[in-house]
This record gives C-alpha cells, sequence and structure tokens, in this order.
C-alpha cells in the first residue's frame, strides 16, 4: 500500500490530490485547485499541497511518494516527477476506463492522446502554442466581452448564427472579436464560432493520431466548458468521425494530478522491490 500526494502545476491552476494506493483499490482522499492569478506557482504549490494534507489529517512525512506533473519539476519538496501526456492519460483512464482518447485543454495549447485500456500512452499530438485553441485565449476573449467564465458554455449553446473566427492564431482571432463586437455580432454568436474554431483543431488532432470510434475524454482548465464540448460533438459528425464522442467529467480538471500519485504509488513499489532485491543479495 502507498500514500501518494501529487501536483499538477498548470499554466492558469495548481491541482493538488492525495491517494492511498493498494493494488488495484484506489481511494481519493482529498483534492484542491488553485487559481494561479499572478502569484507565484511554487509559494502556490507548497500552500496547496500543504492544506490538502490538513484537510485528509495527513502528515508530510507519512506520505511515500510526492509526484508532480505539468510545469512542477522545480518543486523543491516532490520525490519524482512524470510527463503530463502519461499523467493525463493514466488520469483519465481512472476516470473513465472505457475511455480511449484523451483531449487536454490547458491555458496554452491543446493536446490529443490515444491510449490503451491500461492507460498507456499510443499517440499523440498538440496544438502550436501561438494557436487560437486555447483557455487563455478564450479567457481573454470572455473578459472582452464582460462575461464571467462559467456563463461561457451556456451562451455558446444559445448560438443561432455562429460567426467564423480565425483559427490561424490567437491575435488574428482576438482582432475578429473586436471586429465583430463593432458590427453588433452577439456574444452567444462570437463564443460558438471560438468554440467551432478549437473545435475544428482538436479534433484535427484526433484525426492525426487515429481515433476512429469510442469515448474520448476531455480533461484540463476547458473540460467542463459545455458549449466546447457541444462544439467538439458537432465537428466530429462534420469530420465524419461519426462513432467518436467527446464527453466530460466532474473531476476532468484533476486527471493530471489523479495519474501522477497513481504512477507515483507505482514507482514507489518498484523501487522498494529494488531495495528488498538488492538487500537480499
Amino acid at each position: 500500500m502507498a500514500l501518494t500526494a501529487a501536483i499538477d502545476l498548470g499554466t492558469g491552476a495548481v491541482k493538488t490530490v492525495v491517494f492511498r494506493i493498494d493494488g488495484d483499490d484506489i481511494e481519493w482522499l482529498g483534492r484542491r485547485v488553485d487559481r494561479i492569478r499572478n502569484r507565484d506557482p511554487l509559494v502556490l504549490a507548497r500552500h496547496g499541497f500543504e492544506s490538502v494534507l490538513k484537510q485528509v489529517g495527513v502528515d508530510e512525512q507519512e506520505l511515500d511518494y510526492i509526484a508532480t506533473t505539468g510545469d512542477g519539476e522545480n518543486i523543491p519538496f516532490a520525490t519524482g516527477h512524470f510527463f503530463s501526456m502519461t499523467t493525463h492519460a493514466r488520469g483519465a483512464i481512472h476516470l473513465d476506463p472505457g475511455t480511449g482518447a484523451v483531449l487536454d485543454i490547458g491555458a496554452l495549447n491543446g493536446k490529443a492522446i490515444r491510449v490503451d485500456p491500461r492507460g498507456k500512452v499510443l499517440a499523440y499530438r498538440m496544438t502550436s502554442q501561438c494557436a487560437s485553441g486555447s483557455g487563455q485565449f478564450l479567457e481573454n476573449i470572455a473578459r472582452y466581452l464582460g462575461i464571467a467564465q462559467e456563463e461561457i458554455g451556456g451562451l455558446s449553446k444559445q448560438a443561432d448564427d455562429p460567426e467564423q473566427v480565425s483559427g490561424i492564431c490567437a491575435v488574428l482571432a482576438e482582432t475578429d472579436v473586436i471586429n465583430m463586437v463593432s458590427r453588433g455580432i452577439s456574444a452567444p454568436n462570437i463564443l460558438k464560432g471560438i468554440h467551432l474554431s478549437m473545435a475544428g483543431r482538436l479534433v484535427k488532432l484526433l484525426k492525426v493520431i487515429k481515433v476512429k470510434e469510442g469515448r474520448v475524454l476531455m480533461t484540463g482548465g476547458l473540460a467542463q466548458d459545455e458549449g466546447l464540448v457541444a462544439a467538439i460533438n458537432e465537428m466530429l459528425v462534420k469530420q465524419r468521425l461519426d462513432a467518436v464522442t467527446a464527453v466530460g467529467h466532474p473531476d476532468s480538471i484533476y486527471a493530471g494530478a489523479i495519474g501522477a500519485a497513481i504512477w507515483g504509488a507505482f514507482r514507489h513499489e518498484k523501487l522498494r522491490r529494488q531495495g528488498e532485491l538488492a538487500k537480499a543479495s
């Protein structure tokens, strides 16, 4: 059995979890999300970590492994670091065992990851950092329109005539939006146009990694955006991927941290066995 903590340090938020893992018996003990908002990410990571430990009544010394993922390789108190595509893959399988692929949509880019039933990465592709397919871009547009982030999905689904937005880069897309506002285009039609543009780029990634059927679990900061989920499913049909369905999960934002905690427990057990073999020899 292993008691593990994991910290997923993203561009927009820090996600922290604590798990008790005994083989296939995986118990989620605690979780926390902290929005960075111009604060020092490493200080925030330490604060979130200590808060979750206090929440579950565990001392740091009791932990068998402290894993990091995302941009967390410089967190000084961690035991080890895991790449985000492997942690999101494993975390997605934990949340939805039937998923065959993952769309991780973060603040700066989007990743498409094809996985096997154990959470092993089979193929992946990601958008370029300057692309208008990221959470930060959508957050900037919402701020310009005077809309709260939690309103974006619902408003997008109210669109009756979505306006096309540039899919080349965020700068051009933001210019498009400014022009749309000056022409009196409604917020729902602007947001749906943005969602369709983002969906087009993400579905293209799924095609490149040869996802042809099954469920695609959305993870990351935009996983709960119902308008984006709807746009992706609409685009899947347009791109003749009718057998593929994009879905969300209430805990999708934690997928990277979940995967890191599980991989941390696996690595701890492997190191423990190696230590026992070394003593025996």
